[in-house]
């Protein structure tokens, strides 16, 4: 009977529909929830079921074995539980049509798995076999040591996806719970990215500016460099571009070299005993904390043991699973606030995690950096950059410049148009904005499944939660935070000054010699 029972707990759902697959059974009718009607494209991409969209035929037993993507056992982002796994080749459906990663080099590759860490499979899998990462132990492990200062970070799109994890509806603003329980679980200090968002926008507007000007000889277009899927694909595919990427680092990793320096200074806290953690929608920032150049705080503060500026990155899945795990009512909590010194954001910060906000908040700071007044009312929704399109254009006109063209992508199969375009000297756009997923950070790879595939109904409603957060913020241009000039009149001086360069900037590799990649196709229309 013991052997039986074993037999019985080892029969998971790929093998069973193996089994099932290879019987010849007849008069039996076998059907699924949600699989056995007919489904529609459009059904589909609202959420109907799981059953994916390029099928375009009933959701009828059995489905077509079509494989899966190669996942490295060490990729620092992703894992898949092969016993969930059932071939249906939505991940690969995902990596090489809408990111045009898989199927885009030669076989064999050389050194590593190419995956830019995106997530975007996370979110396609209909068994949930593929997820993030679990570091929750790592964290639970920090907090529970006193002698240890744990300090955390929030993402701006984390705010506006937890609750959904709760029964909260979609796009739900949670940011003041979300607060509430990172105290709860008993973080010593809570800040907010979206400060270093508005010092994103500062270092990366001055950047822009100096290359219009000649200052710096570096090409334009510049391309914004806070998605690390993107910067990842860019090393990949177009390391000759690598010069057109900003050098500013992301948010998330500004913060974290900020947290073991001037807060370290400030509050007078010993930096090797602060640990960094970073709560994200975005799986590839697992990746990006571990690259070997984000260790800028070990070296300002001449440590001989180097440690990362960002030590654990959690994605808002995770979070909730702490939360749940520490048995707290989310939807109870009282709204907290967060820690000042770096938890201050402005409107523009905020829409950071939706496609088009960086680019409509570098526009409003860009106008102030090259004429020195505040920037129209007009720039405070600049339509033709919002939206879900894959790409999208705009012309901001600035006095003694005048018309500057930018473009915005999401998804990497669009940015590998615009990047050809790039390649080939035929581009108009003095500044581009590509983030990875579509949507943008709204629907990260680490960000709560609401349809599988994701839908654009989702995302809109998720993106209007964060320009409704910048619609009523108080300041709106990341130039107006007071917490960004404290900063710089206290400890960084000046943007791009010798100090900000060194804490706030980075550099990027060629990945190319990984793997032989496939001459590109792609056109622009």
């Amino acid at each position: 009977m013991a052997s039986k029972a074993g037999q019985a707990k080892k029969l998971s759902r790929r093998s069973f529909l193996k089994f099932v697959g290879g019987a010849s059974l007849v008069g039996v009718s076998l059907n699924l929830a949600g699989c056995g009607e007919p489904i529609t494209a459009e059904k589909a991409v609202g959420g109907s079921g799981w059953m994916p969209a390029q099928y375009n035929a009933p959701g009828n037993w059995p489905t077509n074995v079509r494989g899966r993507v190669p996942i490295d056992p060490e990729n620092p982002a992703i894992i898949r539980d092969d016993e969930k796994c059932i071939l249906c080749g939505q991940c690969i459906e995902v990596c090489e049509k809408i990111q045009s990663v898989y199927g885009n080099y030669e076989l064999p590759i050389k050194n590593e798995i190419v995956c830019v860490n995106c997530g975007q499979c996370t979110q396609w899998c209909p068994s949930g076999a593929i997820t993030e990462r679990d570091d929750t132990d790592k964290v639970f492990k920090a907090l529970a040591d006193p002698n240890i200062t744990v300090v955390v970070q929030t993402a701006p799109s984390t705010r506006i996806g937890l609750g959904e994890e709760f029964g909260m509806p979609v796009g739900t603003n949670v940011q003041g719970k979300q607060v509430a329980a990172l105290r709860k679980l008993g973080f010593d200090v809570v800040f907010d990215t979206n400060f270093t968002a508005d010092l994103t926008i500062m270092e990366e507007g001055t950047e822009l500016v100096k290359r219009v000007t000649g200052e710096l000889k570096k090409p334009t277009p510049q391309l914004t460099s806070c998605c690390p899927g993107w910067v990842k694909f860019v090393e990949y595919f177009y390391p000759d571009l690598i010069p057109n990427l900003s050098s500013a680092k992301s948010p998330q990793q500004m913060e974290g070299t900020l947290m073991k320096t001037y807060y370290a200074e400030k509050k007078n806290v010993d930096p090797k005993k602060i640990f960094s953690v970073a709560i994200m929608p975005c799986t590839a920032k697992k990746f990006e904390c571990q690259r070997p150049e984000m260790v800028s705080a070990s070296k300002e503060l001449k440590d001989s043991k180097v440690t990362p500026d960002v030590d654990v990155v959690l994605t808002t899945r995770e979070l909730a699973r702490m939360i749940k795990r520490a048995g707290i009512n989310f939807a109870a909590l009282p709204d907290d606030q967060y820690d000042q010194l770096m938890g201050s954001g402005t409107g523009a910060g905020a829409i950071f995690g939706t496609t088009g906000g960086v680019m409509e908040a570098a526009a409003r700071s860009a106008y102030y950096l090259i004429t020195g007044q505040q920037p129209p009312s007009a720039l405070w929704d600049l339509t033709p950059v919002r939206g879900m399109q894959g790409v999208k254009e705009a012309a901001v006109n600035i006095p003694g410049v005048g018309s500057v063209k930018v473009a915005v992508i999401s998804g990497l199969t669009n940015a590998r148009l615009v990047m050809d375009q790039i390649r080939s000297g035929n581009a108009p756009w003095v500044f581009i904005e590509v983030m990875a997923c579509p949507g943008g950070c709204e629907y990260g790879g680490g960000q709560p499944r609401a349809s599988s595939p994701p839908s654009d109904d989702v995302r809109n409603r998720r993106a209007a939660s964060l320009y409704k957060i910048d619609a009523n913020a108080k300041l709106r241009n990341s130039h107006d935070n007071p917490q960004i000039k404290q900063v710089y009149a206290d400890f960084l001086t000046a943007p791009m000054s010798k100090k900000a360069e060194e804490l706030l900037h980075t550099n990027y590799i060629s990945r190319a010699e990984e793997f032989v990649t496939k001459k590109s196709k792609s056109k622009l229309n």
